[in-house]
């Protein structure tokens, strides 16, 4: 947010004054595609601004228990091959499968949401429903 507001913006301001100065803007096409980046960026803008009125600070060291919720990091063992796993149920927007982040939405954290440790949880997956134990959950 804060590169597109102090960088990208005055630099698209900068291009389209730029682009301004060759004349003619119906056929310019650097106006054009400066202006398109423009609307591009803006949106963006108000998107991430949206986003920020909208979020809430949740401080997950204190929440307790061992009942799967947003935030919670979770440990699975597959039910068939007993190969272990642990993810950390986050935001869309935080989601990074390769850092073990999950989305709150995805199909796993779908099927954990509610349960407690000991409980098996079904998942749905392309290749067919998988079961999963709960092992562990914490929250740090």
């Amino acid at each position: 947010m804060k590169v597109l507001k102090s960088v990208e913006r005055p630099n698209i301001i900068a291009a389209i004054s730029e682009a301004r100065s060759h004349g003619d803007l119906s056929e310019n096409a650097e106006y054009h595609a400066a202006k398109e980046k423009q609307s591009f960026i803006e949106g963006r803008i108000s998107e991430l601004d949206d986003k920020l009125a909208r979020a809430d600070v949740i401080d997950v060291s204190k929440l307790s228990g061992g009942k799967v919720r947003f935030g919670a990091t979770v440990t699975i063992a597959d039910v068939d091959t007993e190969e272990e796993q642990t993810y950390k149920i986050v935001g869309e927007d935080e989601a990074d499968v390769k850092q073990g982040k999950i989305s709150v939405t995805s199909p796993i954290a779908r099927a954990l949401i509610g349960k407690e440790e000991g409980d098996e949880a079904e998942v749905a997956a392309p290749a067919g429903a998988r079961a999963y134990e709960i092992v562990k959950v914490v929250y740090k």
